[in-house]
C-alpha cells in the first residue's frame, strides 16, 4: 500500500487542514475545523489526513461510532476531499489505501455521505467511481430541490398570487444578525408542533457559527406590522445559497410571507449565485417524500438533484487493486 501515509487529525493539524479545505475543489466552509468542532462533545472525531511522500493529498471529515467510521455525522454532507490536480487514478489509489488503513485498524465499515454536485467548484465525482469499484452499497438517497440561477426560471401562478398578497399586506423583509426572534417565535414552536423535534443548532451554536463565518451564514426575517411571521436561515457557499431552516407562523398562512421572501432571495439577494438550494423534503432516510413541501419548492422553478449515502466494507480495499489496464 506503499507511498501513502494516513494519520488521525490532531489539533496541531488545524492550519494544515483548513488551508487544504480552502484549496480543494469539493469542499465548503462546513469542512473548516471551526465549523466541525462547535459540537465536538457530541461526536468522537476520527477525521483523517492522507499524505503522499509527506504532501497532503486528501482529507476525510469523519467520526467514529463503534467499529465503523462515518462521514462526519454532524455535517450535512461529506466525503473524500481533494484538490483539482488530483486525478482519477490517484483518487482510486487514495481510497484503496484509506480502506486498507481502516481495515488494519479493525474498523469493519465506512459510511460515506457524498457532497452534492452543485457544491463542487469543479467536477469532482471521482470518489463515486471509486465507491462503485469497491462495491459500496447505496443505503440512502435524499432529493434536493434546486434552482439553476443561470437559467431562465418559471414561477407558478399560485406563487405569483402569494407575492401579490404579501405586497398588499405590506410585509417587510429584513436581513438580521440576531437569530433569537426567528428561533424562539417561529422555528422552535413549529418544529415541536409539526415533527416533535428541535433545530439541529441551538441558538447559542448558531451564534457561535455566525461569529466564525459572518459572510456565510445569514438570517432573513419577514414582518407584518413589526411582528415576525416567518423567516429562513441561509448557508452561503461559493456556488450555492442553501436554506438551512425555513419556517413561518402557521396562524398567518394567508399573508404570502414565504412566497415574498423567497422571490426576493432568488431574484435579488442571491441572484448572482450559480444555484439556490431549498434543501431536502425527505424523511425516513430518504424513503418518504413531503409532497406539499416539494410542490412548493418546485413552483418556484426548482428541480431535483440527489444526495447519496454509501456503506462500504473496509475489507473491499482488495477490489481496488489491479483495476488499471
Amino acid at each position: 500500500m506503499s507511498q501513502y501515509t494516513i494519520k488521525k487529525y490532531e489539533e496541531s493539524d488545524y492550519a494544515l487542514w483548513n488551508d487544504f479545505v480552502n484549496q480543494a475543489k469539493n469542499a465548503t466552509f462546513l469542512f473548516h475545523r471551526d465549523f466541525m468542532e462547535y459540537h465536538k462533545d457530541r461526536f468522537e472525531d476520527f477525521s483523517l489526513l492522507i499524505f503522499e511522500e509527506e504532501k497532503l493529498k486528501a482529507i476525510l471529515p469523519a467520526n467514529k461510532q463503534g467499529n465503523s467510521i462515518h462521514s462526519h455525522q454532524g455535517l450535512t454532507y461529506g466525503g473524500l476531499v481533494y484538490r483539482e490536480q488530483t486525478k482519477l487514478k490517484s483518487v482510486i489509489s487514495i481510497f484503496r489505501n484509506l480502506l486498507f488503513f481502516l481495515d488494519e485498524n479493525n474498523f469493519d465499515k465506512l459510511f460515506l455521505k457524498t457532497l452534492p454536485s452543485i457544491y463542487h467548484l469543479k467536477p469532482a465525482e471521482e470518489i463515486l467511481y471509486a465507491l462503485f469499484l469497491a462495491e459500496a452499497k447505496l443505503i440512502r438517497r435524499d432529493s434536493l430541490s434546486v434552482i439553476d440561477l443561470q437559467q431562465e426560471k418559471t414561477i407558478s401562478k399560485i406563487r405569483k398570487r402569494g407575492i401579490k398578497k404579501a405586497i398588499s399586506n405590506e410585509l417587510i423583509i429584513k436581513e438580521e444578525n440576531q437569530f433569537e426572534l426567528f428561533w424562539n417565535k417561529i422555528l422552535i414552536p413549529n418544529l415541536e408542533k409539526t415533527h416533535h423535534a428541535k433545530p439541529v443548532h441551538s441558538i447559542e451554536e448558531i451564534h457561535i457559527l455566525k461569529s466564525f463565518f459572518p459572510e456565510n451564514i445569514h438570517q432573513f426575517n419577514i414582518y407584518k406590522d413589526d411582528e415576525i411571521v416567518g423567516g429562513t436561515t441561509v448557508f452561503e457557499t461559493q456556488n450555492v445559497a442553501h436554506c438551512q431552516y425555513i419556517s413561518k407562523d402557521p396562524d398567518k398562512e394567508d399573508l404570502g410571507s414565504l412566497d415574498y421572501l423567497f422571490q426576493y432571495l432568488i431574484e435579488e439577494r442571491f441572484s448572482q449565485k450559480r444555484f439556490f438550494d431549498f434543501g431536502i423534503s425527505n424523511e425516513n432516510q430518504g424513503k418518504n417524500l413531503n409532497e406539499g413541501l416539494t410542490y412548493w419548492k418546485e413552483s418556484f422553478g426548482a428541480s431535483t438533484i440527489v444526495h447519496d449515502f454509501y456503506e462500504v466494507d473496509t475489507a473491499n480495499y482488495t477490489k481496488l487493486e489491479d483495476i488499471l489496464i
